[in-house]
């Protein structure tokens, strides 16, 4: 079996890898990532955004893979919140014929975080631009969240929430069909 990650973000591969070794119908699948557009902006501003940069990503990379992996995090509206929108992660899994969904928890980002991210910077960019990391690329290492919660949920836990939730469909595929 073959699996292609849409991504080359160490989290997002390491995500699937980790979680590959969970799943008797994964345990000997060839994993491997994939520099895919996502079609969408670099920062997704939406639910529905997020959702089409996964999918975007997900069809792009599948090749001659049995499934294919597209992971992308974004922006969305949430109510009673200080910014009015929170982060979370989306995967897409895609099998040649339909697309399986899974999303994260959300977390809110700090207000100096967002009205850099409301400028047009992606929250990397707007993390370190704010002071709160020397890493300009913290989205591919313990992320936003990781610092926020101290490391009790970082980048990784947070991407692999998604994935989760999205093998759910085909884990238990017997329970989605009409």
């Amino acid at each position: 079996m073959k699996l292609i990650i849409a991504s080359l973000n160490p989290q997002k591969i390491s995500a699937v890898k980790e979680l590959a070794k969970e799943y008797p119908m994964l345990l000997d699948a060839v994993i491997e990532g994939v520099s895919v557009p996502s079609g969408v902006g670099d920062q997704p501003k939406s639910l529905d955004e997020t959702i089409q940069g996964a999918i975007n990503r997900a069809k792009s990379a599948i090749g001659d893979a049995d499934y294919s992996f597209g992971i992308e995090s974004g922006m969305v509206q949430v109510p009673y919140t200080k910014t009015g929108m929170m982060d979370l992660c989306v995967c897409a899994i895609y099998d040649g014929k339909e697309i399986h969904l899974g999303l994260s928890s959300a977390f809110e980002p700090p207000k100096s975080v967002f009205k850099l991210m409301e400028k047009g910077m992606n929250m990397s960019d707007a993390t370190a631009a704010a002071g709160l990391t020397t890493n300009k690329n913290v989205g591919a290492a313990e992320g936003l969240i990781g610092i926020l919660t101290h490391g009790r949920l970082t980048r990784l836990s947070y991407t692999k929430q998604a994935v989760t939730t999205a093998l759910i469909h085909l884990e238990n595929a017997h329970l989605f069909k009409e």
